[in-house]
């Protein structure tokens, strides 16, 4: 059960969430879903702010979804999740930049699955799906083959901790899988992510991973 700082905020516990999707069909089937789980509570599109989780839903993120994610992470401090059907190569980096920490694809979103991309979000943690995880991996190590060597390029320095515990987020593996691995407290593992995220300037553990990969550390 998460806390209720990973919650609404509000002392509940409940982790506030609000749905967006472009159609009521799709809206009213992702709230059906999600009211199963007596830990979410449901709240209305435009109640979206700090502490909230924003589930979107679409096809394809592009120009007029992408405005809408970084209104609601940037400026109303909502944590977001994908469901959606195809992402481009393209838009793949551009949403995880833009905050997005968990995504889902529609052909799996069932009330399960739904819950824990939520559940993930909520606690600030990456729940992207392994084929998604994998494609991140190599479009980031192009681009960081492509501007190996070139002048100006801006590079940060990572510690050996926070090597090891982003490899082991872009493996999947949740904060108490992570804290076992390296025989860390899991107060210890949520730290560092928090450190390394605050210094620079990262939204969350997917946007972390994939500086981590453009820096060339993993």
């Amino acid at each position: 059960m998460p806390s209720a700082t990973a919650g609404g905020g509000d002392g509940s516990g409940r982790i506030k969430v609000a749905v967006h999707a472009p159609d009521p069909i799709s809206r009213e089937g992702a709230i059906c879903q999600l009211r199963r789980h007596p830990e979410i509570e449901l709240c209305e599109e435009g109640h979206a702010g700090p502490g909230t989780v924003a589930v979107l839903i679409g096809d394809t993120f592009d120009g007029p979804g992408l405005t809408r994610l970084r209104r609601l992470v940037r400026s109303e401090g909502a944590r977001a999740v994908l469901v959606v059907g195809t992402l481009r190569e393209s838009e793949l980096l551009d949403v995880i930049e833009c905050g997005v920490g968990a995504i889902v694809w529609r052909h799996e979103a069932t009330h399960d699955r739904l819950a824990q991309a939520v559940l993930a979000a909520a606690r600030g943690d990456g729940d992207l799906p392994a084929d998604l995880l994998g494609r991140l991996i190599s479009q980031v190590g192009t681009l960081h083959r492509g501007a190996a060597g070139r002048p100006g390029v801006p590079s940060s320095v990572l510690t050996q901790r926070e090597i090891d515990v982003l490899r082991l987020v872009a493996e999947g593996l949740d904060t108490k899988e992570i804290a076992g691995k390296l025989s860390y407290s899991e107060r210890t593992v949520k730290n560092v992510v928090h450190g390394l995220t605050t210094r620079l300037h990262l939204r969350n553990r997917a946007h972390a991973v994939a500086h981590a990969l453009r820096e060339g550390y993993i």
